[in-house]
């Protein structure tokens, strides 16, 4: 399976969100941090933005959102740990 990033204005354009909100989004733990690729270049995990959409659309509230966060952040901490 191939896993795509997605640079801001991607993340932007599938969440409906502005710079600003992204980053708040991030820093309240209701989308993951990206990941850097180069010094001055990131990217978020497109996967993961998809999972925060969907349960988003599902109706889950913010406390939900949060603790899908965190295990996606754990998960994708646990892949890099076994490579």
């Amino acid at each position: 399976m191939s896993t795509r990033l997605a640079r801001l204005p991607r993340v932007k354009e599938l969440t409906g969100l502005g710079t600003t909100s992204v980053y708040g989004h991030v820093a309240r733990g209701l989308l993951p941090p990206p990941i850097k690729i180069t010094e001055r270049c990131s990217a978020w995990v497109e996967p993961e933005i998809d999972a925060v959409i969907h349960a988003r659309i599902a109706g889950q509230d913010d406390e939900t959102i949060r603790d899908l966060v965190a295990k996606l952040v754990a998960d994708r901490t646990a892949q890099q740990a076994t490579r």
